[in-house]
C-alpha cells in the first residue's frame, strides 16, 4: 500500500503544482501588463512591475488552490482510468473505501497548504506590496480607506461612549486625520479630539500627535426648556502629544481599515468579538469569517468530487472533456459560495450554516456520485 500511495500522490500532486502554475502565469501576465503603466508613470520600470505582479500571486493562490487541486485531481485520475492504472490498482486490492481515505489524507495536506497562504504569505506579500507602493509615491498612503468605530468605557463618572473616526492608515500602522468624540451615557457630547497623526499599540494606547480638543464641561449644556440659559462654555486645548488609553489596539484598528476578504482569520475572528461588544452589526464580518474558516476545507471537497473520474469507463468522454466537467464544477462551487454570502446576508441567516452549505452540498454530491458508480458501475 505504500507503493500505491507514493504513486497517487506523486502523480496527483504534480498535476496539482502543473494547473496552479499555469493559473500563475496567467495572473502574472495580466498584472505585470497592469502595474507596468502604473509604475511608468511613477517613476519606476519593468522591474518594479515584475515585483509588483510577484506580491499579488500568493493572493492568487489562495483564490484559485481549490480550483486547481479538482483539475489537477480530475486530470490525473482521469489519465491513469484511460491508460488502466487505476484499474490494475483496483484489481491489486485498492477498494473504493480506501482510495477515499488515501486521497482525504492528501486532501488535508492541500487544506494545510490553502490555509498557510491565505492567513500568512498573502497578507505577508501584500504589506510588502504596500510599502512598495508607499515608497514609489514619495510616502503618500495609497489604497486605504477610512472607518468608523465605537468603544466603551466606564469610571467613577459613569460610562463614556467613544466614536472614532480614522482616515487613513499606513502598513506600519500609524494613523492620519484623527477625530475622537466622547458621549456619556445619555448621548451628550463631551469632548471633540482631532489629531494629525497617531499610534496604537498592542495594548490600545493611543500616541496622538499634533492635538486640538473641544471640551464641554459636564453639566454645561443647554437646557431647551430655559429661555436664558447660558450657553455652555467650550474649552479648547492644543498640545503637541497626547495618550488615549482605548479598547481598541493595534489589531482591531488594522481589521477595520482592511477590506473583510482581505483579513486573516484571526483578524476576522477580534473584529467580529469587538462589534459584538460594542453591539455593532456583525453579521457580514461573521459571514466571512466562517468562509474563511470552511475555505481550506474546500480541498477535501475538492478531491471527493474528482475521485468518481476514476470510475469512469476510459471511453467515456477524453480527458479533455473532464477536465472541463471539472472547470465547470469548479466554478459552480464559487459561484454558489459567493452567492450563499450575499443571500445569507439578507436573509440574516445563521453565519456558519451559510457559510458551510455550499461545502456540505457538494460534498454530498461527490459522495453519492462515488457510491453510484461504485455500486452500479
Amino acid at each position: 500500500m505504500r507503493t500505491v500511495r507514493r504513486l497517487l500522490y506523486r502523480d496527483i500532486s504534480a498535476s496539482v503544482v502543473f494547473v496552479t502554475v499555469a493559473f500563475l502565469a496567467l495572473f502574472f501576465f495580466i498584472d505585470f501588463v497592469d502595474e507596468l503603466d502604473r509604475m511608468t508613470r511613477r517613476g519606476a520600470g519593468p522591474g518594479a512591475a515584475s515585483l509588483m505582479a510577484l506580491f499579488k500571486l500568493p493572493g492568487h493562490i489562495y483564490e484559485v488552490f481549490p480550483i486547481t487541486v479538482l483539475i489537477g485531481c480530475i486530470y490525473s485520475l482521469a489519465r491513469m482510468a484511460q491508460s488502466s492504472e487505476f484499474t490494475i490498482l483496483r484489481t491489486g486490492g485498492l477498494s473504493p473505501w480506501r482510495a477515499l481515505s488515501l486521497l482525504a489524507t492528501l486532501a488535508l495536506g492541500f487544506a494545510v497548504t490553502t490555509f498557510v497562504v491565505g492567513d500568512y504569505l498573502a497578507p505577508w506579500t501584500e504589506k510588502q506590496a504596500e510599502a512598495m507602493r508607499t515608497h514609489f509615491d514619495g510616502g503618500k498612503v495609497s489604497g486605504k480607506r477610512g472607518a468608523w468605530l465605537k468603544d466603551k468605557q466606564s469610571d467613577a463618572q459613569g460610562e463614556h461612549n467613544y466614536s472614532v473616526n480614522v482616515k487613513e492608515a499606513d502598513v506600519n500602522g500609524n494613523l492620519r486625520d484623527v477625530r475622537i468624540f466622547e458621549f456619556d451615557a445619555q448621548g451628550r457630547l463631551l469632548s471633540r479630539t482631532q489629531a494629525a497623526a497617531a499610534h496604537v499599540d498592542a495594548h490600545g494606547l493611543w500616541q496622538l500627535h499634533d492635538v486640538q480638543r473641544s471640551q464641554w464641561p459636564a453639566g454645561e449644556h443647554v437646557d431647551n426648556d430655559a429661555t436664558n440659559a447660558a450657553a455652555p462654555q467650550i474649552v479648547q486645548t492644543e498640545v503637541p502629544e497626547d495618550q488615549w488609553q482605548s479598547g481598541l489596539n493595534a489589531d482591531v484598528i488594522s481589521a477595520a481599515l482592511l477590506p473583510a476578504w482581505t483579513m486573516s482569520t484571526v483578524e476576522l475572528y477580534r473584529y467580529t468579538a469587538h462589534l459584538s461588544e460594542q453591539e455593532q452589526a456583525s453579521q457580514q464580518y461573521q459571514i466571512q469569517f466562517w468562509r474563511k474558516a470552511f475555505y481550506p476545507f474546500a480541498c477535501l471537497v475538492m478531491v471527493a468530487l474528482a475521485l468518481p473520474f476514476a470510475y469512469l469507463h476510459g471511453r467515456s468522454g477524453g480527458i479533455s472533456l473532464k477536465v472541463f466537467g471539472g472547470i465547470m464544477l469548479g466554478i459552480s462551487f464559487v459561484l454558489l459560495n459567493n452567492l450563499a454570502g450575499h443571500v445569507g446576508l439578507l436573509k440574516q441567516w445563521t453565519p456558519w450554516a451559510v457559510s458551510a452549505a455550499p461545502s456540505l452540498l457538494y460534498l454530498c454530491i461527490s459522495l453519492g456520485a462515488f457510491a453510484w458508480l461504485v455500486r452500479y458501475r
